[in-house]
């Protein structure tokens, strides 16, 4: 007699027992929800400079996943001195926020057993350059606004769909980030 094992249900692309094994073990430890990302950054002349993303620490340890490291190279447009070398920075951070909400998204349509079907997004920032420039000390350096417009095709009513958007709006990490003040804390290391 042969045993078959069920094969993992999953939902949006989440195994749905490690998703609830994962809540569990949060709820039961609550240190384990505790990460630290990074980021290391080299400039490479001009506008142009490259991050590399590699170890982080989580779930209660240093992760060791990742054998090699991620490499995103940043630029800027010739009308803003750059070579289009590549996405500038404010351009990945409309990414990070794009990838953060749409991951955010449809992991808790999972979790709240809400199949998505498909989901895309337009993001889009406002910024003034005087600010940058300091041109004008009343006109901030950053986006002033960012828009977001979210398709989403699900296997659920409208509302429930809103109720989701509006969790995901105030759980999302990266959205959460740019919403609210976070202090970033610059340290200039001395020469030696």
């Amino acid at each position: 007699m042969t045993t078959q094992t069920a094969a993992p249900q999953r939902l949006n692309g989440f195994e749905v027992q490690a998703m609830t094994q994962t809540l569990d073990a949060l709820t039961q430890d609550r240190t384990l929800a505790r990460f630290e990302f990074r980021a290391a950054n080299e400039w490479l002349g001009g506008g142009m400079n490259r991050s590399t993303i590699q170890g982080f620490f989580g779930a209660g340890a240093e992760d060791t996943s990742r054998t090699l490291p991620f490499n995103y190279t940043s630029g800027e447009p010739p009308v803003l001195l750059g070579k289009n070398e590549s996405a500038n920075p404010g351009e990945f951070l409309l990414h990070a926020l794009a990838g953060c909400v749409t991951t955010t998204t449809v992991l808790f349509a999972a979790a709240r057993g809400i199949t998505i079907r498909s989901m895309t997004s337009e993001v889009v920032g406002d910024i003034d350059l005087q600010g940058l420039f300091a041109l004008d000390p009343a006109v901030p350096p950053g986006y002033r606004q960012i828009r977001m417009k979210l398709d989403i095709k699900a296997d659920c009513s409208d509302a429930e769909l809103d109720d989701l958007i509006e969790f995901v709006h105030s759980h999302s990490p990266v959205c959460d980030t740019i919403r609210r003040p976070v202090p970033v804390v610059f340290e200039r290391l001395k020469k030696k």
